[in-house]
């Protein structure tokens, strides 16, 4: 058999699901809206808005997004400009730069990530003789990390 090299990272950046998962690759540059229902990883330029409200978003290392982003789960190792909602986690890697506000139920933020904007902590809570759950939010200003 022949040997085969596999590069292996702490942190993968691979979306969560890779049976069912998209790639944006490293050449291409897209401007709109992209939707779907499938975990999507961004290698290259994406502007506009992306909605996967049951699947994970990667921007990869040398990805560049400029967009307001809603999914269950969002991983940056590159570079974001704009809102950043996550129903489950966002996941800011070393190498993330991020311009805009970020608003979740769990952050994780490695050492060496920039962060300029705000960031909301979104709780699910009921109360007797409530019918939908409300967020509670608490907002908190990071310093800039470089």
């Amino acid at each position: 058999m022949p040997d085969i090299a596999v590069s292996r990272t702490a942190n993968p950046p691979i979306p969560t699901n890779p049976n069912h998962s998209t790639v944006l690759g490293g050449s291409l540059v897209v401007k709109g809206e992209l939707s779907g229902q499938e975990d999507l990883l961004i290698e290259g330029q994406f502007e506009g808005t992306v909605d996967l409200p049951d699947n994970a978003l990667t921007v990869g290392a040398q990805g560049k997004v400029k967009a307001e982003i809603h999914a269950r789960q969002v991983i940056v190792l590159g570079t974001v400009e704009g809102k950043i909602t996550a129903k489950d986690k966002i996941d800011l890697r070393k190498t993330a730069n991020i311009i805009g506000d970020l608003a979740s139920a769990s952050f994780a933020i490695e050492d060496g990530a920039y962060v300029k904007g705000s960031v909301e902590s979104i709780r699910e809570t009921r109360e007797v003789g409530q019918e939908k759950p409300r967020s509670q939010s608490h907002k908190t200003a990071l310093p800039s990390v470089v």
